[in-house]
């Protein structure tokens, strides 16, 4: 089966943003659409090339672990059926092809400014902070630890959200003063909610979630949204529980294939690490979109329908 790729929309509706992998627009004061394209990224550089169902992982992974803890933790999604958004936005209807899959109907938020970053292992950009000072995001670590040992309980690392480049680790404190002390304590309880429960689920599944980062949104009402994708291998590190090793790095679920191609050709010299970027091989691409497919099989219990998809 030969999947529809999805690069770049152009719905009739206004465009809210273009992320490098979402496309946002308003339906109306209540109301966004946010559509999953099959862009990916590495080392903040998007890829020419897209990877086959990347954009249907994303949605349809986010859907169902929005489902896992819907009853403790209020989330944004309204509907990602196909059927149901184009009957509830019927400007999208000669759209239905492209949309189906990948994108999701949610309720419109006001966005806190932060990611809520939880970190169960020493992975990333926390490793090589800690692994140069013994601190992450300046707050001093226990002595001795390795790259990717366990944090027993999970630290909660908050994170400027960038609209460019990488975000910037910040501590508790600086988050607080931010977006005040008593959305600091909220979010921080419901980030830490959500990983606990979808690192318990994922455990039973032979994979660890090394670390993830949650966005939240406030309603005009004063409610706290759990909104955007959750727990998906664009947001989150999964590594194979039975190939764990502390000490090292891990391998994981995610671009892997595409960032070790990209390591490669930076070491040859034939990448400079900036855009544009080198062509990828169909090999590295059609890697990365197994590797999205069976963290969605690995991690649901079933494989993505792609009979549903056109």
């Amino acid at each position: 089966m030969t999947a529809m790729l999805v690069g770049q929309t152009a719905l009739p509706l206004p465009l809210l943003l273009r992320g490098k992998v979402r496309d946002v627009y308003v339906v109306d004061d209540q109301r966004l659409l946010l559509v999953a394209s099959d862009r990916v990224s590495a080392f903040d550089v998007v890829m020419r090339e897209l990877v086959p169902y990347k954009g249907a992982v994303l949605t349809q992974l986010t859907a169902w672990w929005l489902a896992q803890f819907s009853a403790e933790v209020a989330n944004h999604l309204i509907t990602c059926d196909v059927d149901a958004i184009v009957q509830a936005v019927p400007a999208v209807q000669m759209h239905r092809d492209e949309l189906a899959g990948r994108a999701m109907l949610v309720h419109r938020t006001t966005v806190f400014p932060i990611e809520c970053v939880v970190r169960g292992y020493l992975a990333g950009s926390a490793w090589k902070e800690y692994a140069a000072s013994g601190t992450l995001a300046g707050e001093r670590l226990a002595a001795g630890l390795r790259e990717s040992d366990r944090f027993d309980p999970p630290v909660f690392s908050p994170a400027t959200k960038a609209e460019s480049g990488h975000d910037e680790n910040i501590t508790r404190a600086t988050m607080a003063a931010k977006i005040g002390a008593d959305a600091a304590a909220t979010l921080e309880r419901l980030a830490r909610l959500v990983y606990g429960r979808g690192r318990d689920i994922a455990a039973t599944r032979g994979i660890i979630i090394a670390d993830t980062k949650f966005e939240f949104g406030a309603t005009t009402d004063g409610r706290v949204l759990l909104i955007d994708e959750v727990m998906t291998p664009d947001s989150s590190r999964f590594w194979p529980a039975d190939q764990y090793v502390p000490g090292r790095s891990q391998p994981s679920f995610d671009k892997q294939p595409l960032r070790d191609w990209l390591d490669a050709e930076r070491r040859a010299g034939r990448w400079d690490g900036n855009a544009p970027p080198p062509t990828l091989p169909d090999a590295v691409v059609q890697a990365t979109s197994r590797r999205y497919l069976e963290a969605y099989e690995r991690l649901t219990g079933a494989p993505l329908d792609l009979t549903r998809l056109p």
